[in-house]
């Protein structure tokens, strides 16, 4: 039973049975690649789509788990090249943008924290991260870093991320309770992925304050 409270764009179930597999390989490539992908559900997607590959998703058919382990992985690098080539080619244009409804400062200021801290392996641990991810992946472009170790990184980061959540998925949908109450486990899922960016938001704040 789906949870109705829950927005079509974050009802994985719901965008998993209307666009199938195909469609969660563009969501995948446009979160991972594309600015106007930042707000898309990609950790739930992946994770459903491993309960899907249990059969915990009656009337749901995506594909079996050794595929969705190959292409997966595989689009999440070719979303993370894309953005690096428009961070590169349009860097300065995109991030010297206004506020808009959609594109805030603090995303691209976030991602920046996350290079300064995390240095190169900002590629592979932006992808855990939601909004980061996207960011982060252009910013890499716009900052002219090394293509060949952002592309070593993207790889082990795609591998970990797309293939690591969705066997997390499979491996948990074999679970009596989580296979009986999927839904629920795939909002939480977005609840518990949207927690590192309210933190970075408040560590953000705090420090704009004392500065």
């Amino acid at each position: 039973m789906a949870i109705e409270a829950a927005p079509a764009f974050l009802d994985t179930t719901h965008l998993l049975n209307t666009f199938g597999l195909i469609g969660l390989l563009l969501i995948i490539f446009a979160e991972t690649g594309l600015l106007v992908g930042f707000f898309l559900p990609g950790d739930s997607l992946l994770f459903t789509a491993g309960l899907v590959s249990a059969g915990g998703l009656a009337g749901v058919t995506l594909a079996p788990l050794w595929v969705l382990l190959v292409l997966l992985p595989l689009v999440a690098i070719a979303g993370n090249l894309v953005g690096y080539w428009i961070g590169h080619r349009a860097g300065p244009a995109v991030f010297s943008r206004p506020n808009s409804r959609l594109f805030k400062a603090e995303y691209v200021e976030q991602a920046h924290g996350f290079f300064q801290r995390y240095g190169a392996r900002t590629v592979v641990l932006a992808r855990f991260v939601p909004i980061v991810r996207t960011f982060a992946t252009v910013m890499a472009g716009a900052s002219r870093m090394d293509f060949r170790v952002f592309a070593l990184y993207s790889v082990i980061g795609g591998i970990a991320w797309a293939g690591g959540i969705t066997a997390l998925g499979h491996w948990l949908g074999q679970v009596d309770v989580i296979r009986e109450h999927i839904e629920a486990f795939a909002i939480l899922i977005v609840v518990l992925s949207v927690v590192p960016v309210a933190i970075e938001l408040l560590r953000a704040r705090r420090t704009n304050r004392k500065a």
